[in-house]
């Protein structure tokens, strides 16, 4: 009898730990779809600005044509340089990716689970290192050789008294009194358009990982949700 009520006893804690588990996996679940909504929608509008950057550099050709025919022809450079200036990065909501690790959440989970949160971060991590090397590579290029293409000579009053010219790119116009501010060295130009056309083909890829991720992420949000009932 008395090994019968510790053999109890310990099927009893072992049911009451299983369920302990079972539940903290739910949790995991449950923060891991929720941080996942918060992706998408971020992810979503960086699409939205990676496509309107796409679509102003699309037109590049027809600038530099504007540009080889007429010197002052810069107005189509304000689109070019306004999107090609900076860039919006996309960062995981890892909170629960950190508690999963750092806890050892990842045993309580489902293989299946655990198999697709883990292919979710790998696949991001595929994105953050195409954007540390390959992305901010071509943004620096074409960055530096902006920097180049503006003439001292014709900015330098200018900026004395509206530092905003550089700063504010976003309402700029090219031309002053006349004068472009732009440097009529058509070696810099053509460099500057063949590391933009680079530039555009990177900013194409970047936003084909994202969109990878957003697949990704939308296929776990209904995979979870019609698993473990979470809506």
């Amino acid at each position: 009898m008395l090994f019968l009520a510790v053999f109890c006893g310990f099927l009893a804690e072992y049911q009451l730990e299983h369920k302990i588990e079972k539940d903290r996996a739910k949790q995991y679940i449950l923060s891991f779809y929720e941080d996942l909504n918060s992706d998408t929608t971020k992810i979503n509008f960086l699409l939205k600005y990676d496509n309107e950057k796409i679509t102003a550099l699309s037109d590049m050709a027809s600038c530099y044509d504007s540009i080889s025919k007429k010197r002052m022809a810069t107005d189509c450079l304000t689109e070019l340089v306004r999107h090609s200036k900076s860039n919006r990065s996309f960062q995981v909501t890892d909170r629960t990716l950190r508690q999963l690790t750092n806890a050892g959440g990842f045993r309580l989970l489902h293989k299946e689970d655990a198999d697709s949160v883990l292919g979710y971060e790998s696949l991001f991590k595929s994105y953050q290192d195409f954007e540390a090397t390959i992305f901010q590579s071509a943004q620096d290029n074409v960055r530096n050789t902006t920097n180049g293409l503006f003439s001292f000579k014709n900015i330098h009053s200018v900026l004395q008294q509206n530092i905003s010219l550089i700063t504010n790119i976003d309402s700029t116009r090219f031309d002053l009194q006349g004068e472009s501010i732009f440097t009529d060295d058509k070696y810099l130009l053509n460099k500057w358009f063949n590391e933009l056309s680079v530039y555009l083909r990177v900013t194409k890829a970047q936003r084909n990982l994202l969109l990878a991720l957003k697949e990704k992420a939308s296929w776990l949000l209904i995979y979870f949700n019609q698993k473990y009932k979470l809506k």
